[in-house]
């Protein structure tokens, strides 16, 4: 059975915020307006699917193009002469919008679990898995790998290795930070599989030292998140560990 997830802090609630939506609204205002009134959070790596009513994203597109547009013109480059750059702020708010930041806009991937009919109780390890995501400070990538390790026990159940990709793609396709990241993984993938031990190692190159500031083309990120038997257990936590290492080898 799938544990609820917990409560995002909740946001504080806007006095003024019309309580049915007025004619002139924009399809952001709605969505905004629509948290406030719920007292939900939306912060730059909340998901905000349930917010989102039926062709509201198409108009959230349509809304941000224009305001990419604005940018671009604030950065004074001629797009209405610019064969490079006349397309840019429809190509963007495409990739925000659907790919990138999608892990915001769209439910969570359809998992199905299976109870653990052979009782397994030994080590799993899935990964490399994938990460592609983006700082929420400069909006620069984020690309990376994530390891996650699994002990299950009689009662936990048992998700295919797709998902596991799937789950991960969902939590990393929104700007956030590293730190975070894992943690929103480990909370979803916990919730779901409910075992006896779960630990997320992550490592990651950051474009915004890469790209900007420092300009340093060797700095990564590593980091790890242990659950249960993970965090008690030093031998389970040095094997999985020690299997992280061969895989790099």
């Amino acid at each position: 059975m799938l544990v609820p997830s917990p409560l995002a802090a909740l946001a504080p609630v806007d006095a003024e915020v019309p309580a049915e939506p007025l004619a002139h609204e924009t399809a952001s205002d709605r969505i905004r307006h629509r948290l406030m009134r719920a007292g939900q959070r939306y912060h730059a790596n909340d998901n905000i699917a349930a917010y989102v009513r039926e062709g509201e994203l198409a108009e959230l597109r349509s809304e941000v193009e224009g305001r990419l547009r604005e940018v671009l013109h604030a950065l004074v480059i001629d797009i209405g002469n610019d064969h490079n750059t006349a397309d840019t702020a429809r190509r963007v708010a495409k990739m925000f919008v659907d790919e990138v930041f999608h892990g915001r806009y769209q439910p969570a991937p359809k998992v199905t679990a299976f109870p653990n009919v052979s009782r397994l109780d030994e080590l799993m390890v899935v990964g490399p898995l994938a990460v592609r995501s983006a700082c929420s400070h400069h909006l620069c990538p984020i690309m990376g790998k994530v390891w996650i390790g699994v002990l299950p026990n009689a009662s936990s159940d048992l998700i295919g290795l797709s998902k596991y990709a799937r789950l991960c793609e969902w939590i990393m396709s929104r700007p956030q930070i590293q730190e975070e990241a894992v943690v929103m993984l480990a909370d979803e993938l916990e919730r779901r599989i409910r075992p006896d031990g779960l630990a997320v190692v992550m490592a990651a190159d950051h474009y915004c030292m890469h790209w900007r500031g420092v300009k340093d083309a060797d700095a990564a990120m590593q980091n790890a998140v242990m659950r249960g038997a993970f965090k008690q257990n030093a031998d389970l936590r040095r094997e999985f560990l020690g299997l992280l290492r061969k895989d790099g080898d």
